[in-house]
């Protein structure tokens, strides 16, 4: 029993998915979280095609990497802003 081509391919996207998965959650960074997410979205968008949903393909690149990928960075920017802005925030005298 012989794998095409697009069965082999299946496979491994939906490995890398996996590993996409597992990494998000064990990650340091929050911006490595970010862009681990991401390609999971877009990973997830090639598999919708390869399933022949081209809706579900666009939908998932437009929210999954576009608008949500967008919102996470803007979020992890605004937390770095306000953490240069007050670095010593809710320190006592004694603590600093």
């Amino acid at each position: 029993m012989a794998l095409t081509m697009t069965e082999i391919l299946k496979i491994i996207l939906l490995v890398l998915l996996i590993v996409c998965a597992v990494s998000v959650n064990l990650t340091k960074t929050l911006l490595q979280a970010v862009i681990i997410f991401m390609s999971y979205s877009s990973i997830m968008c090639v598999i919708w095609v390869l399933m022949e949903s081209p809706d579900l393909a666009i939908t998932e690149a437009a929210v999954g990497a576009g608008v949500s990928g967008t919102l996470f960075l803007m979020t992890l920017r605004r937390i770095r802003a306000e953490d240069v802005e007050s670095p010593g925030e809710g320190k006592t005298d004694h603590q600093r």
